[in-house]
């Protein structure tokens, strides 16, 4: 996975609309003590963020694709939340009130960020959306910011996941469950007090490790076990779980082919990446995979580079992505980060397949809300939605890297990088009422 470094550059802060927010400390389950190491694999998180050349001030609630790039250097397509609903038939509202009204949106992360609540409510003003309610849980209590580069990228994935959560369903609680630290154990540990309490119907995780390190026989073996069991339990509540594929092609990095977990439990669905270059005026189709060395030279100029995960898993029976939505920083959405300090804070374009997890997560809480019950394992349903056509079939694309020539092409139907497509949402809804 990569990061490109910051650049620095003057933005003007909007004004931010109001913000309620609870923050609380509940009790949780045991984690390590300081006498027993923590000898649980590290999860990991590696948004593909790059500055955006204009301030909030610029934004508005009916910018558009066009517009942004037109502000922008370098760009092949620009999101917004417009654009977003639009491109995925996502209802603004539903029965007269903002879509997803009634539901939470659940995300577990680690480390959390410091200007969170403040960078959400800028977020929410700059794009018009509705006041946002955010809760933030720490259940092993609350990390100390230090501002190092881990915990900046804990912070940037914060980031992206209340601010897209709340852009697909503006009108959704948001429950913010914050590990005290990246270890696996601890992360389980957050992941269980969310499932236990069953704070929301819909969850997202936008983190992972590659499978065989964490569930080999020389690896901690507890770390998957105890997130089987808190995804057993949520989805015989009815949750529909989400964790994002991964950002390193079908390999993770690690040379041979391979899944993330916990994208790689069948309980949990796995969320991969497209490119999606609709507003970009070029001449693509709708969807490709997201595999930017695959799309070369047109991705690899701008210095950037991933793609989106999607492998058979070693331990499951799970053979790739369930489905996918725009991962692309290429065709990246636009997040306010105020953690950085001066000229540094403002609006970043980002990427990976950590952005399709809580948006799937979001765009199901709507559903739920219009249609009345709850949705379980999308994963499951995926087959029968898409051969209903309420899924965009992706059949162009690879996530071949430079380094592991053994990556996946897209094809007709369900395919690794993919899975059976991008949403639908108003087509869903209406198949499920």
């Amino acid at each position: 996975m990569k990061r490109s470094s910051f650049v620095s550059l003057g933005l003007a802060v909007a004004g931010a609309a109001a913000l309620a927010v609870a923050v609380t400390a509940p009790a949780s389950a045991a984690t390590p003590s300081a006498a027993t190491p923590d000898t649980s694999g590290v999860y990991s998180v590696h948004p593909i963020v790059e500055k955006a050349g204009f301030s909030t001030s610029a934004v508005t609630p009916s910018l558009t694709p066009a517009q942004c790039l037109a502000q922008t250097a370098g760009r092949v397509a620009c999101q917004t939340p417009d654009s977003i609903r639009a491109a995925y038939d996502i209802p603004a509202t539903i029965n007269g009130v903002p879509a997803g009204t009634g539901q939470t949106v659940v995300i577990v992360d680690a480390f959390g960020s410091p200007t969170v609540q403040s960078d959400l409510a800028t977020f929410s003003g700059a794009f018009g959306l509705p006041t946002p309610n955010l809760t933030v849980y720490y259940p092993g209590g609350k990390p100390t910011w230090t501002g190092k580069k881990t915990q900046l990228g804990w912070a940037e994935e914060t980031s992206l996941d209340v601010q897209w959560a709340h852009a697909v369903a503006p009108g959704a609680n948001i429950a913010l469950v914050v590990a005290a630290n990246d270890r696996g154990a601890t992360i389980d540990n957050a992941i269980k007090y969310a499932v236990d309490n069953k704070l929301g119907n819909v969850l997202s995780m936008s983190f992972g490790e590659a499978d065989n390190l964490i569930s080999s026989p020389n690896a901690n073996n507890g770390q998957t076990s105890q997130g089987e069991k808190s995804f057993v339990k949520g989805a015989a509540q009815g949750m529909s779980l989400f964790a994002s594929s991964g950002d390193e092609g079908s390999d993770n990095g690690a040379g041979f082919a391979n899944y993330a977990f916990p994208a790689s439990d069948p309980n949990v669905t796995s969320v991969g990446g497209t490119n999606l270059w609709a507003g970009s005026g070029l001449n693509q189709p709708r969807e490709t995979v997201w595999g930017d060395y695959a799309n070369c030279p047109l991705t690899c100029a701008f210095g950037v580079v991933g793609e989106t995960g999607g492998a058979p898993s070693l331990f499951t029976a799970k053979g790739g992505s369930d489905v996918a939505y725009n991962a692309s920083v290429y065709t990246g959405v636009l997040t306010y980060l105020g953690f950085l300090g001066g000229d540094n804070n403002g609006l970043y374009f980002f990427g990976g397949t950590s952005a399709g997890s809580p948006q799937w997560a979001a765009l199901t809480a709507d559903t739920i809300q219009a249609v009345g019950h709850t949705v379980g394992n999308v994963g499951q349903q995926a087959q029968s939605w898409a051969s209903k056509g309420l899924l965009y079939d992706v059949t162009v694309g690879s996530n071949t890297t430079p380094t592991f020539s053994g990556g996946y092409s897209a094809t007709a139907g369900w395919d690794r990088p993919t899975g059976w497509g991008t949403p639908d949402v108003n087509g869903i809804i209406a198949a499920l009422k």
